[in-house]
Parts: structure tokens; sequence; C-alpha cells
């Protein structure tokens, strides 16, 4: 099962998106610009292979839920993340607002 919602924080809109599958749930929450997402996004592959792409991303680990993500502190996160000033223990919505 697939749902995809908005997401409001500090009235800026993002978009909320979970796919359950056997055994696991991905979670993600995104804008036009960057992203964070549950223990299933692979930081290092976007850094080494992926790099010159400059994606924005930020990876929480052990939250289960959307808002879980949001409350999380970020793992890890991406170079391009780093450079807005995102980094691993910054707060998921705190990681969101810094990619508007």
């Amino acid at each position: 099962m697939v749902s995809i919602e908005p997401v409001i924080i500090d009235g800026h809109m993002f978009v909320a998106s979970t796919v359950r599958l056997p055994k696991t749930t991905l979670l993600t929450v995104s804008n036009d610009r960057g992203y964070i997402m549950c223990g299933a996004l692979d930081v290092g592959l976007l850094n080494s292979k992926l790099k010159d792409r400059g994606i924005i991303a930020g990876r929480a680990v052990g939250v289960r839920t959307i808002e879980q993500l949001l409350d999380a502190p970020l793992e890890s996160v991406t170079l391009a993340a780093r450079e807005l000033g995102i980094i691993p223990g910054t707060k998921g919505r705190e990681a969101l607002l810094k990619m508007i």
C-alpha cells in the first residue's frame, strides 16, 4: 500500500510518502529541493556515485511513522545538505525548513 499526504511545517508544504512493504515501511517527506527519509536511504551512495547530482537529503533511523521521521534527529546527511547547514543531529522538521 502506498499513501501520499501533504505535510505543512511553518506554513510550507511538503509531501509525505509511505510505502508499506513486507516486513518494512519506506518513509519520505520531500519538497522540490530535497527530502528526508527513513533508514533505507543510502547516503553513502548519494555522496559517492551520485555526488554530481547534488542531492539534498537526510536519513533518520529507527522511525516507523511520518511523525517520528519529522521529530527524529538525522543520523546522516548528504554533502549537499551540509552546504545548507543540515548536519547529523538536525531534527527532520528543521532540516526540511532549511530546504526551502
